[in-house]
């Protein structure tokens, strides 16, 4: 898919190696314009600040924190970029591993800050518990920051059924082969039935929250 927004995902080292469902890499083979940068500390990574020095694009930061631009509430508009190309940073790992990264990263810290208030706060992440709600994976954030960005002017999300159509099918071969009793696991434990697992449509919608963690 097409976008006028460049997409720079920061990938944990473990997300990279040990995830076997990172939706980081599903949402990068899905966006055109887009890459995958593996490391915990990016101010001595040259592409990294390559990209940050180039003056062709408006980098920042979809993170939450003080002084964010919630671009659903119209705090982003296109002239606000000076004529330059959106470049979107996500840091895609577990909460705990995000802000070690960002701690470690002084370059990412003084980036301006992005922010979107998503169409659902529950995550659509079934076969992954989220800590609470507003948390949603990267590929879900992607989906709704697209949306927010097209509201606004930034950007034109061509297909807003791609993304979550490939995280859905990814989820359906996962959840058939938990429910199949002759394939082992790669667990050390073995699995619970898919039926005695707690997911996040079972919790209650609360308030909405105007941020994602990614996972």
């Amino acid at each position: 898919m097409a976008t006028d927004t460049q997409f720079l995902f920061l990938m944990h080292p473990k997300e990279f190696k040990q995830e076997k469902a990172a939706t980081g890499r599903l949402t990068h083979l899905c966006l055109e314009r887009s890459e995958i940068q593996v490391g915990v500390e990016f101010d001595q990574h040259p592409l990294v600040q390559a990209r940050l020095r180039d003056e062709r694009f408006f980098p920042m930061l979809l993170y939450p924190g003080v002084n964010t631009r919630n671009v659903s509430a119209g705090q982003l508009a296109p002239a606000d970029l000076g004529g330059r190309t959106l470049l979107v940073i996500l840091l895609d790992a577990t909460w705990s591993c995000a802000r070690k990264m960002l701690k470690l990263s002084p370059s990412l810290q003084a980036l301006p800050r992005i922010t979107f208030t998503p169409e659902t706060a529950i995550s659509r992440y079934v076969i992954k518990q989220q800590p609470q709600e507003g948390c949603l994976s990267t590929l879900e954030a992607t989906h709704e920051l697209l949306l927010a960005l097209e509201k606004s002017g930034l950007d034109r999300y061509a297909d807003p059924t791609q993304l979550l159509s490939v995280f859905a099918r990814m989820q359906t071969v996962q959840l058939q082969c938990a429910a199949d009793p002759e394939r082992a696991g790669y667990r050390r434990t073995p699995t619970r039935p898919v039926a005695d697992r707690v997911t996040t449509q079972s919790r209650q919608t609360g308030s909405r929250r105007n941020c994602f963690i990614p996972r």
